[in-house]
């Protein structure tokens, strides 16, 4: 097949885990209850997948709290942009169906299983998403003017149209591009948060993957029971 269903950190050839990942899937949520809060008078926030309802600008409190504060650790004249924050679980599963269609046609000769492997790369499956339960950010950089900064390749890119530069460690972005990365990897890991190793702009807190990736004994917050 000429895609990876299984990939690898391009720095350390380490195996990446998944979010499609049963070790994943099988951590526990102790649900604190934290509501949902509108981030649009704390951090920038994009519109470029706007919904009327503003669901997309939203988060759990806590993980705002903690996208302030590594805002405060970035280097001069960069802010956060947030793409999106919760999406509503009728949402995801769409993505995620679309992509799986996409993959489909690019290779008919693939099970199904491993389809939704790789589609994980990607699109969380709807139980372990952590943008369902408020708890992901999709993010990228802007100058304090709001002048979105190339961070190697457009933020959402898939593997195949980014020719894997979507993976936080690709090679090949170039010096400037890689110097952004590191700069929101520092700001967001001191205060906690984890990136998904195969999108370079999405971080979370709280959710399963964030559990699992710290050895956290639960998660402390899962999907939300509705849809917007």
């Amino acid at each position: 097949m000429s895609y990876t269903a299984r990939p690898v950190d391009p720095r350390t050839g380490v195996p990446i885990v998944l979010m499609g990942d049963g070790r994943v899937a099988r951590v526990p949520v102790r649900e604190c209850g934290e509501p949902l809060v509108d981030c649009r008078e704390a951090v920038r926030v994009d519109d470029r997948r706007g919904d009327a309802a503003g669901e997309w600008a939203r988060l759990r409190a806590g993980v705002l709290e903690l996208l302030v504060r590594a805002e405060a650790l970035l280097p001069r004249d960069r802010r956060w942009l947030l793409v999106e924050g919760y999406r509503p679980l009728a949402l995801q599963h769409r993505i995620r169906d679309g992509y799986l269609a996409v993959l489909r046609g690019r290779h008919p000769r693939a099970g199904e299983r491993e389809l939704r492997t790789a589609a994980s790369r990607w699109v969380a499956p709807p139980e372990t998403a952590g943008h369902v339960a408020g708890a992901a950010a999709d993010l990228t950089l802007c100058t304090a003017s709001g002048t979105e900064v190339d961070l190697g390749c457009p933020e959402a890119a898939t593997p195949e149209e980014s020719a894997g530069a979507c993976f936080t460690a690709a090679r090949g972005i170039g010096a400037a591009a890689a110097a952004e990365r590191r700069a929101m990897a520092e700001a967001l890991g001191s205060v906690g948060m984890v990136n998904y190793p195969t999108e370079w702009w999405h971080w979370s807190f709280g959710d399963r993957y964030w559990a699992w990736s710290t050895g956290a004994e639960a998660a402390r917050y899962g999907p939300l029971p509705h849809d917007g």
